[in-house]
C-alpha cells in the first residue's frame, strides 16, 4: 500500500516553519510497512491544494494531509477535501460542542470562527481531538482514502498513533502485527556502517517472509540508527524475527551499538554507572554545561550525577580544578580537570572536556579539537583526542556524545 503526504501552509514555503511533520509521518509509515513515495508542501490556496490532492490520489492509495484545519480564513484543507470528494461541508454538532467545552474548561473566551473547525465533509469520519480543537478526518474517495490531521505536532502525533496508522495497516491487508526495533550506534559514518553491513543487507534482499526491512536514520549528534521492521501474524512472531536479525547485525557492528529503541547515550552511561555503583562529576570547558544538562534530562540522574563545573575560563581551571598553569587544550590539562572535579565534588568518576569550538585555533590546536579526560573509580586514568566537525554548534553537540561514549567504553571494559 502507498500513502503520500501533503503538508499545507504558506509558512512552510516561506521557511517560517520547518516541516518536521512530514519527515515524522514518513518515518512512521515506513515503520508500519506502508510505502510513501512523494511528500509535497503547498501554500494556503484552495485551488492548488485541490490540484495536489487529486494528483496524489491518482498515484497513491491514501494521502495524509497535515495542516490547514484551523479556524482562520486561510485554513482550507477541509474545503479542498470536500471538492475532491464532490460533497458539501456540514456542521458537526458533536465537534462544535467539544470545541465549546474545551474553551470553557480553560476559562478562555472562544472566538466565533473556532466553529469553522466543526465543518466536516459529508461522508467523512471525524477523529476526535484529545489535545486541541481541530478534529482529524478520515475521508473515503472511492477505494482510496484521505486523512487530515492538524499541523500542531503533538496533536498530529497522537491522532496518527491512535487512529490513522492502525487504519492504514488494516486497509493494507498486511499481517496484523508490525514491530520495529532500533539499534543506536555511534562512532561510524552512515556510509561506513552501510559498508560493514553489506552482507546482512544482501541477505535481507533475498526473497522470504521471515525477513525484516532495514533502514538507516542519520540523527546528527544522536548517532546513526539502524531500524529493523518486521511484519508477522503475532507480536511474538515479529519479535522473534527482530531478535534473530538484531543478533546478526550485532555480530558485525556490536562495537558501535550503544543502545536500543529509546535509549540515549546519557541514559546508557547513567545505567552503567549505577551498575558499577559509581558516581560522576563532570568538568566542562568547550561544551559549557551541555554534558551535565543532557545527563540531568534523564530521570533518576541525581542518584549518580554529583554535579558539574563549567570551567570555561582558564583561571577557573587553574583556581578551582587545580590545573597546572599553561595551555589548557592539552591531554595533560584534560586529565588534571578530571582529577580536580572528582576531588572537588567527591565522586567516584571524573570526566572532563576541553577543546576548540572556534572561530580560531587555540594552544596550537585546530578548530574541532576535543580532548576528553577520565579518571575512573579504580583510579585508572584515560585520555583521548578527537577531531570533530568545525561548525561551532555541531562541534559542541558532538563533543557531548563523543565524551559520554568514551566513558561508556571504559566502563564496559572494567
Amino acid at each position: 500500500m502507498r500513502c503520500d503526504v501533503i503538508a499545507v501552509g504558506t509558512e512552510l514555503l516561506l521557511g517560517q516553519i520547518i516541516d518536521t511533520n512530514s519527515s515524522w509521518i514518513g518515518e512512521q509509515l515506513a515503520a508500519h510497512g506502508i510505502s510513501s513515495h512523494i511528500q509535497v508542501k503547498v501554500g494556503d490556496n484552495v485551488d492548488r491544494i485541490t490540484e495536489q490532492l487529486r494528483l496524489r490520489l491518482d498515484e497513491a492509495d491514501a494521502v495524509i494531509m497535515c495542516g490547514g484545519l484551523g479556524p482562520t480564513h486561510d485554513d482550507l484543507t477541509r474545503d479542498a477535501i470536500a471538492a475532491v470528494m464532490g460533497v458539501e461541508l456540514r456542521h458537526d454538532d458533536e465537534v462544535a460542542e467539544a470545541i465549546i467545552e474545551l474553551f470553557a474548561s480553560r476559562g478562555r473566551r472562544m472566538a466565533a470562527n473556532n466553529l469553522r473547525q466543526a465543518q466536516v465533509p459529508e461522508g467523512a469520519t471525524v477523529i476526535p481531538q484529545r489535545r486541541g480543537t481541530a478534529p482529524g478526518l478520515i475521508c473515503p474517495v472511492g477505494t482510496k482514502v484521505i486523512y487530515a490531521v492538524p499541523g500542531v505536532p503533538h496533536e498530529m502525533h497522537e491522532m496518527m498513533t491512535r487512529a490513522i496508522l492502525p487504519d492504514l495497516v488494516r486497509r493494507s491487508g498486511r499481517p496484523s502485527v508490525i514491530r520495529s526495533r532500533v539499534l543506536r550506534t555511534w562512532g561510524e559514518s552512515e556510509s561506513g556502517l552501510n559498508e560493514r553491513l553489506d552482507a546482512v543487507i544482501a541477505e535481507l534482499d533475498t526473497p522470504g517472509d521471515d525477513k525484516p526491512t532495514l533502514a538507516f536514520l542519520a540523527s546528527g549528534w544522536e548517532g546513526i540508527k539502524v531500524r529493523l521492521t518486521a511484519a508477522a501474524p503475532s507480536a511474538a512472531a515479529a519479535d522473534e524475527i527482530l531478535a534473530r536479525w538484531e543478533e546478526r547485525i550485532r555480530g558485525v557492528v556490536n562495537d558501535i551499538v550503544f543502545g536500543v529503541d529509546d535509549d540515549t547515550m546519557e541514559s546508557v552511561v547513567l545505567s552503567l554507572l549505577r551498575e558499577h555503583d559509581q558516581t560522576l562529576a563532570v568538568a566542562e570547558s568547550v561544551t559549557g554545561g551541555l554534558v551535565t544538562g543532557r545527563l540531568t534530562n534523564v530521570p533518576g540522574a541525581s542518584k549518580v550525577l554529583r554535579g558539574g563545573v563549567v570551567s570555561y575560563a582558564s583561571d577557573v581551571k587553574f583556581e578551582v580544578l587545580g590545573v597546572s598553569p599553561g595551555p589548557v587544550v592539552t591531554e595533560r590539562a584534560a586529565l588534571e580537570m578530571a582529577r580536580g572535579v572528582r576531588r572537588q565534588l567527591g565522586s567516584s568518576v571524573g570526566l572532563s572536556l576541553t577543546g576548540v569550538a572556534g572561530p580560531d585555533e587555540q594552544d596550537g590546536m585546530p578548530v574541532g579539537t576535543l580532548i576528553v579526560g577520565l579518571v575512573l573509580g579504580d583510579g585508572s586514568e584515560h585520555v583521548a583526542t578527537f577531531r570533530l566537525p568545525t561548525t561551532r554548534d555541531q562541534m559542541r553537540q558532538m563533543s557531548v556524545i563523543t565524551a559520554l561514549n568514551f566513558l561508556r567504553q571504559r566502563l564496559m571494559a572494567q
